[in-house]
């Protein structure tokens, strides 16, 4: 299995670095597959980070990024295949397109064996030469003729679409995953992988299995195996959205194994990810002695709603925990229950830590709240208490082409930087702002978030085509300040 190599420093992986200069990043992974027809390849899978590249100015309306990239093949020692070519970004309109990260696939044909692959990446539009160059070895398995498992393909982003694309996979438009972190704010782990000739064993009775082990002591984990059945055939496409909701922190492999009737593994790729979710178990709040701080703090009307307000800043099990406590309707227990989670959660200065909390909420009611939705419960009041105060607000009540909107940028959320999050209010009453797109991981990701913003000015209300039928919105300047951040 190819381990993930990042070109720059993240979480959980034991990394390359693959930066220079002024800090040209990009993020690569290979991975091995096969076509019946054509035989075995590698596909080079490309994310280029958008901010640290040079844009030009194409006529007087769109930027772009221009790449030189070169690649070389080397088997035992000894060039095989090289590479070169100009890589241009999408043409980011100036007034109505996000500018995002970008993305690339190349497939080289290659015969079973292992590679050393020498990368070079030079920016085209750049006056200082950024250039960043980086090693990765990989291996082509042999597969013609017998039953395999193709290497195993993480999912961003995921649709079903017939469009012509590198990004086609089997009816699919799949764009990679390049990192193998998934923290609490993620419920899912989606995969993509190919079985390749099981008609080979055709009287026989085959299976897929999916299954979770422990990187440690590779301890099966019962609850996440799933086993289903499939007709055999040269070429089998599989993809499964995993639900990871409530495995908890550790090291983990994803094995995806083709399996016999008596469940013998005939064929198998594997899959390291890293999972951070300190879920709760059920708290212990029955044994909780009140404090009467505590007590004093929430009068007896308001129990109910402040054990609600702590959702926002919950896992997922702790939810639940929550909902169970709340549908008792029992005061006392749900006082218990909230005191329970503060001592969990902060046990040195479990009451201080409650009371700041408590002003947050209040603070989100005052502002965020509407006739329908107390404030917790709003998109805006949610981010506030998940992720703080942001460090700036953009807010357009009023624009001649835009919907009201706000755009939210935080310099810093834990390992993460400059991270932003875009609301707006298409229903024009009641305060109640919807979260519209964020690049936050875990949150909501429109891309096509400018258009649906402006949405009463697309034409023929086409928001999915982004270039299709769309005039140049006179003040729609939510992009301009959009990729201020």
């Amino acid at each position: 299995m190819n381990k993930l190599f990042f070109f720059l420093i993240c979480i959980a992986f034991p990394l390359l670095s693959f930066s220079q200069k002024e800090n040209l990043k990009a993020y690569i992974d290979v991975k091995d597959f096969y076509h019946p027809e054509t035989g075995s390849y590698a596909e080079i899978e490309l994310q280029f980070a958008i901010q640290s590249t040079s844009l030009k100015t194409i006529g007087d309306t769109a930027l772009q990024a221009s790449l030189a990239i070169y690649f070389d093949f080397f088997s035992k020692n000894n060039l095989i295949k090289s590479d070169a070519y100009v890589l241009n970004s999408p043409l980011y309109q100036i007034k109505d397109s996000l500018i995002e990260d970008f993305y690339e696939i190349k497939r080289y044909q290659l015969d079973p064996g292992k590679y050393e692959l020498k990368i070079r990446i030079k920016d085209i539009n750049s006056e200082e030469d950024k250039v960043i160059s980086g090693l990765k070895n990989f291996e082509i398995k042999e597969v013609k003729d017998q039953i395999a498992v193709s290497d195993i393909l993480p999912a961003e982003y995921v649709v079903k679409s017939d469009d012509e694309s590198v990004f086609q996979r089997s009816g699919l438009h799949i764009i990679p995953m390049f990192s193998n972190f998934f923290s609490s704010r993620t419920n899912t782990l989606p995969v993509y992988c190919e079985l390749y000739n099981t008609q080979v064993k055709n009287d026989s009775i085959l299976g897929i299995m999916y299954r979770i082990m422990n990187s440690k002591n590779y301890v099966e984990l019962e609850e996440y195996t799933s086993i289903s059945r499939f007709k055999t055939t040269p070429f089998l496409p599989k993809f499964k959205a995993l639900n990871i909701e409530l495995l908890p922190s550790g090291s983990y492999l994803l094995e995806i194994c083709v399996v016999n009737k008596s469940f013998d593994i005939i064929a198998r790729s594997s899959y390291p990810f890293e999972r951070d979710n300190d879920i709760s178990t059920v708290l212990n709040s029955e044994s909780i002695i009140l404090n009467p701080s505590f007590q004093e703090s929430i009068p007896t009307d308001s129990v109910l709603y402040y054990l609600e307000s702590l959702i926002p800043i919950s896992k997922p099990a702790e939810v639940k925990n929550i909902v169970s406590s709340i549908k008792t309707k029992n005061i006392e227990k749900c006082r218990k229950h909230l005191q329970a989670f503060w001592i969990k959660s902060s046990p040195v200065e479990s009451y201080e830590s409650w009371i700041k909390y408590k002003a947050q909420v209040d603070f989100v009611e005052k502002v965020y709240g509407n006739n329908f939705q107390e404030g917790f419960e709003t998109d805006r009041g949610r981010v506030y208490l998940q992720y703080g105060a942001p460090n700036n607000i953009i807010a357009r009540e009023t624009s001649p082409s835009e919907y009201p909107y706000e755009i939210w940028t935080y310099n810093k959320i834990g390992v993460f930087s400059n991270k932003r999050f875009v609301f707006y209010n298409p229903d024009l009453v009641n305060r109640a702002y919807r979260l519209l797109h964020s690049d936050m991981v875990g949150e909501l990701k429109n891309n096509g978030w400018p258009q649906i913003l402006s949405k009463r000015n697309t034409v023929n209300g086409n928001v999915d085509n982004p270039n299709q039928n769309n005039i140049d919105h006179w003040g729609g300047n939510s992009n301009d300040y959009f990729r201020q951040y």
